[in-house]
């Protein structure tokens, strides 16, 4: 088992929406997250989205298999992005 807190280098690229059950939320998709993080179960990360630093965030599991990072009114803000635009994700660390 990986010693936590483990430190990631994981970037990538992704649109602002992520369907669920027919609703749009304002949440980005992580590509393969679950063999990333060995769980299809939520884990807690420190992140950047377009280089807004964002400490301690619980990845939402999304039914499928996958997680999730829901960006909030005040992250979007900040951001100067919404629903359908693309942002540049980093995974710093996995806490748990």
């Amino acid at each position: 088992m990986t010693e936590l807190p483990q430190t990631l280098d994981h970037t990538f690229t992704a649109l602002i929406g992520v369907d669920v059950k027919g609703q749009i939320w304002d949440c980005v998709e992580v590509p393969d997250s679950a063999e990333l993080f060995g769980t299809k179960r939520s884990v807690r990360v420190d992140v950047a989205v377009d280089e807004v630093e964002i400490e301690n965030l619980g990845l939402l599991v999304t039914g499928r298999g996958g997680h999730m990072i829901s960006l909030n009114a005040k992250v979007r803000a900040r951001l100067q992005k919404g629903i359908g635009d693309e942002v540049t994700v980093r995974l710093h660390r996995r806490l748990t």
